[in-house]
């Protein structure tokens, strides 16, 4: 890397670190440097979900577009925490996600682990929400 793109890669990661936006990309994507690293081809569901926008109750509540906020499970609020590692609903598909995670890890993991560690499990359980 040279010297310029890497004083601009350090510079974004300070950027990045200290803005108080952005919380649910930042668990998925915690070091810019990682991120510069992929290639993503992403689903709009995919793209949702570690951005925390889109047809998510708690998103939608935020902005007044809903009155309410709850997941069809009636367990609680639906965000992107509950929808990967809480909801019901999605019990079955999780299983999947869950039996590939615990071959070397506890259960539940970070969103950054998940995303690096089984990235295509977890696009594949995301892209499975309806």
């Amino acid at each position: 890397m040279s010297e310029q793109k890497e004083q601009s890669v350090k510079w974004w990661q300070r950027e990045w670190t200290e803005a108080t936006k952005g919380a649910i990309t930042k668990a998925f994507f915690p070091k810019i440097e990682d991120r510069l690293k992929l290639r993503l081809n992403e689903t709009p569901n995919f793209t949702a979900i570690v951005t925390g926008h889109g047809n998510i109750k708690a998103y939608l509540h935020k902005y007044k577009i809903i009155d309410d906020l709850t997941c069809p499970s009636r367990i609680g609020p639906q965000t992107v925490q509950h929808i990967i590692f809480d909801c019901p609903l999605l019990e079955k598909e999780r299983e999947k996600l869950k039996a590939v995670v615990t071959r070397t890890e506890n259960w539940p993991v970070s969103c950054n682990k998940l995303r690096v560690q089984c990235h295509k499990k977890v696009k594949e359980y995301i892209n499975n929400i309806n």
